[in-house]
């Protein structure tokens, strides 16, 4: 082979060698980028189903809090529980009767019971006793009031009033009490008793065992 055509092909493989390595270059280049890409891409899916996955968590608690808060109805207690508010009771809600008692100097056992098919609540206060037609009203019995008591089926609550707390002969005879459920009761009733002396009356609060309700003056 001649000088020249030594020379040329050496040039030849030069420049054939270098576009080799040129394309060698771009091709690992373009990997690269192609991997980049893709794991750019992978990792803004990764965002997106992270992004999912905490909006569907935050979905889940707002749907739950959304429940508890509707949850519950009625009166509270105070210890973070609920009941239903019932209603009170009035006189013409009961089956009223009376019985002559003797202990304590005796006294008139009063009997409260709700008639068929109502469920009251006496509130916790005196009974309103009164006699005749001057208004005289039983005074407290107790020195501190009792508890509410709930009028249901045979449920029966007892309240003790004594006519006379006095000495001797004074007072005003008469043959019945008139009773309510508090003192705006709109319709007190009247209860037969025998002839009784009144005087200085009391009575007590109502208990749902009659032993609970003799009134000692």
């Amino acid at each position: 082979m001649s000088g020249n055509r030594r020379k040329a092909f050496l040039v030849s493989a030069a420049l054939v060698g270098g576009a080799l390595l040129m394309t060698a270059c771009q091709d690992t280049d373009t990997a690269k980028d192609t991997g980049t890409a893709q794991g750019s891409s992978s990792a803004a899916s990764g965002s997106s189903t992270a992004g999912s996955g905490q909006g569907t968590d935050k979905g889940s608690d707002a749907s739950g809090t959304g429940t508890e808060d509707a949850a519950g109805s009625g009166a509270d207690t105070g210890n973070g529980e609920r009941e239903p508010v019932g209603q009170t009771c009035g006189a013409n809600d009961i089956s009223w009767s009376t019985k002559s008692e003797t202990q304590a100097g005796g006294y008139i056992l009063i009997s409260a019971k709700a008639k068929s098919g109502i469920s009251c609540y006496l509130p916790a206060a005196l009974p309103t006793v009164a006699f005749g037609s001057d208004g005289t009203q039983a005074g407290p019995a107790e020195q501190a009031v009792g508890e509410q008591v709930k009028l249901s089926g045979s449920t029966t609550a007892y309240a003790g009033v004594k006519t006379k707390t006095t000495n001797g002969d004074g007072g005003k005879e008469l043959d019945s009490i008139i009773v309510g459920v508090g003192d705006d009761d709109p319709n007190p009733v009247s209860l037969p008793v025998g002839t009784i002396t009144v005087e200085d009356p009391i009575v007590t609060n109502w208990h749902t065992a009659p032993a609970d309700a003799v009134p000692f003056s």
